[in-house]
């Protein structure tokens, strides 16, 4: 049976958030920064350092969220056109298949190297960084446990 995909802006760039900040590069960075934004702050306590270094931190921190957060997410979906069309999703035992007037994509279950869910999305990886994310909305939740269950 056909579902109806249609992608809402604000649901995409939400999707995209989740999809850049589960980067691992993304997570080790802000990690670093994070160590360094505590450490600098307690040395700043203790009067160790200067006060530049840590609104250096701080400065850096701020400028990665403003980056991953709102700035990546944004610009990925103005350049990208696949969520400014409606889809036609079915899926079956094998696996999946998506339709629009502009192409078609197909994929078996097996070629889904991972999966993660977002509240709103279904976040399919084909390989390292190439990834598609279908909304839940459309499907019941037996037809999004059995989504799941192809999955594993």
């Amino acid at each position: 049976m056909p579902y109806t995909i249609i992608f809402q802006k604000t649901a995409v760039l939400q999707a995209l958030r989740y999809h850049f900040i589960k980067q691992s590069e993304i997570k080790t960075l802000l990690v670093i920064v994070n160590v360094y934004a505590i450490v600098t702050a307690i040395l700043l306590y203790y009067k160790k350092i200067r006060p530049e270094l840590f609104l250096l931190g701080s400065v850096l921190w701020i400028v990665l969220m403003l980056l991953f957060w709102y700035i990546l997410p944004w610009w990925f979906y103005k350049k990208t056109d696949l969520f400014k069309y409606q889809w036609q999703f079915s899926f079956n035992q094998q696996g999946a298949n998506l339709v629009c007037p502009q192409g078609e994509a197909a994929w078996n279950w097996l070629e889904v190297k991972h999966y993660f869910e977002s509240p709103a999305f279904f976040h399919f990886y084909f390989g390292p960084k190439s990834f598609f994310i279908i909304p839940k909305e459309p499907f019941s939740y037996e037809e999004q446990h059995e989504i799941r269950g192809f999955l594993k």
